[in-house]
């Protein structure tokens, strides 16, 4: 049951992200929304949730990561609630920051407790089914929007989470595994120094992708410095840092976040670039681009559990190398695809770099949470939240930066080039902590 109720809160917050980005266009045009003011819905949650995932794995080390999941799966169902009720979008966006702060307490602890329910020599297992669930969410995500969206309108898209979210606090409650408190406590300084500082480098990454006027780039990354500079000096010495230096100096720890985040820059170039290269390059309908960008979250699904168990038995520098090899080799096949290739062949090319990033991501979620001690999961949890979510954030600027300079014709191609060098450099990480003790 307490596996049950941590797959649910999982795939909450994958199908939300997936559900959302969906049915963005039907939300700005039921509530009268410029499309460029709409896009709040989508960056309320994500700047909420990149603010509050520290802090929140911080005070799990503090307080255990049982009362951080329950607390942040009640307020994101209620978070949806008020999303069904929203009829303005000023209220969608605060009920969607809202919803993004209950996700990043969801996120920042999930591996964590999964950590707990799972032996040492069992825990590829257990993240590899973390990996399967956040897989099938995305996969599932978009079908699930456009399901409901025929039949429905879109409040019905968020309140579909709060029976979902009532069946997981049921199972959640009895079952997930206590803690015994630490001796330290919870700086609320350093939480919001944590928060403003990752804020502002989520919308500075935005403004300079934009190519915005410098102001609006150079002010939030100078907020960023600042606040990071004032975060590192108020937490020296610190035994649990919110910014968790000392679990970065340990260099399997540092190795395998520079892997994620470089692997998640990868995915966030090619998830948002290969829409527009199936239908503005290869003048593919929606419904066939849908259905090709299923096959590479459904074989990253089918993958993500073998690699996991295989991450029991073989190094994970050694699986996670392997893996991104693959996706950079699967990128690269895509961005030199002919003028007018069959189908079955963009298929074998997307299922490629499914079956990479399925292989590098169990073993390197593996290799993060074991190379942090047991009384630190809550910050090694919260860190592979972060640098997923800075990775794909920094993918999608970096989309918008190609299209800015080569236009929607070549921009596809540029960003599939650029993801390819991320997964290479990613590999290389990866292939480098067989040498890290």
């Amino acid at each position: 049951m307490a596996l049950a109720a941590i797959m649910v809160g999982v795939a909450l917050g994958a199908l939300d992200t997936a559900i959302a980005n969906t049915a963005l266009p039907a939300i700005a045009t039921d509530l009268h929304a410029p499309a460029a003011t709409s896009i709040w819905i989508i960056n309320a949650y994500q700047l909420a949730v990149v603010a509050s995932m520290l802090p929140f794995a911080a005070l799990g080390d503090l307080v255990g990561p049982r009362r951080i999941f329950i607390g942040g799966l009640a307020g994101f169902t209620v978070a949806s609630l008020l999303c069904t009720l929203a009829s303005s979008l000023p209220q969608l966006a605060l009920a969607r920051a809202l919803q993004g702060i209950g996700a990043g307490a969801l996120m920042s602890v999930n591996i964590a407790l999964i950590r707990q329910l799972y032996p040492a020599e069992r825990l590829g297992r257990g993240v590899g089914l973390n990996a399967l669930v956040v897989g099938v969410g995305f996969t599932i995500g978009p079908a699930v929007a456009s399901l409901v969206l025929s039949v429905a309108s879109w409040p019905w898209l968020f309140a579909i989470n709060v029976p979902l979210g009532l069946v997981a606090l049921a199972f959640a409650v009895p079952t997930l595994p206590r803690s015994a408190p630490r001796g330290h406590s919870f700086d609320r300084v350093a939480a919001f120094l944590t928060a403003i500082t990752f804020a502002a480098l989520i919308l500075a990454l935005g403004s300079a992708a934009q190519r915005e006027a410098w102001p609006l780039v150079a002010t939030p990354l100078a907020v960023t410095l600042v606040a990071g500079a004032l975060l590192l000096r108020r937490q020296a010495g610190h035994p649990a840092p919110m910014l968790p230096l000392d679990l970065l100096r340990r260099p399997m720890f540092a190795l395998s976040t520079v892997t994620a985040m470089a692997a998640f820059a990868a995915q966030g170039l090619a998830f948002v670039s290969l829409p527009f290269y199936f239908e503005e390059v290869l003048h593919r309908d929606p419904i066939s681009t849908g259905f090709l960008m299923v096959s590479w979250a459904l074989v990253v699904a089918l993958a993500a559990p073998i690699a996991g168990r295989m991450s029991d038995r073989h190094p994970p520098g050694l699986l996670g190398g392997v893996g991104l090899a693959l996706l950079c080799l699967g990128m690269v096949s895509l961005a030199l695809l002919p003028t007018e290739p069959q189908t079955l062949d963009i298929v074998l090319r997307m299922a490629l770099c499914g079956a990479g990033f399925g292989f590098f991501q169990s073993p390197n979620l593996k290799a993060l949470m074991s190379s942090a001690p047991p009384e630190r999961s809550g910050g090694a949890s919260g860190v592979i939240g972060m640098a997923r979510l800075i990775g794909q954030t920094t993918g999608a600027a970096l989309v918008a930066l190609c299209f800015g300079l080569a236009g929607s014709l070549h921009g596809p191609t540029w960003a599939l080039g650029l993801g390819a060098m991320f997964a290479g450099l990613a590999s290389m990480a990866s292939f480098a902590r067989l040498w890290a003790r």
